[in-house]
């Protein structure tokens, strides 16, 4: 099947989203673990700053991915109406 150029475009755009959100991800799981010692000098609502983002601030920032994955991947389907959505 011949894709069309606004089916590239559209994936282009979706590679982009992806690759941008996990390189956040890449930052807050790999890169915070490895500079823990020094972000535990860092306190934060009394914890130092290293254990706190393993404890829970990386689990808040995956949640917070998922979020604007969903919400940029559901503007992105609506402007190419690619969208899942009812349709009357």
């Amino acid at each position: 099947m011949q894709l069309t150029e606004k089916h590239n475009e559209y994936w282009r755009r979706n590679l982009v989203i992806t690759g941008i959100l996990l390189f956040v991800w890449f930052v807050v799981t790999f890169v915070e673990a490895w500079f823990a010692r020094e972000l535990n000098a860092i306190t934060f609502f009394g914890f130092p700053l290293g254990f706190y983002m393993s404890a829970q601030g990386s689990l808040a920032i995956y949640v917070a991915i998922i979020g604007i994955y969903a919400l940029l991947m559901r503007r992105l389907d609506l402007e190419y109406k690619v969208d899942e959505g009812d349709h009357e």
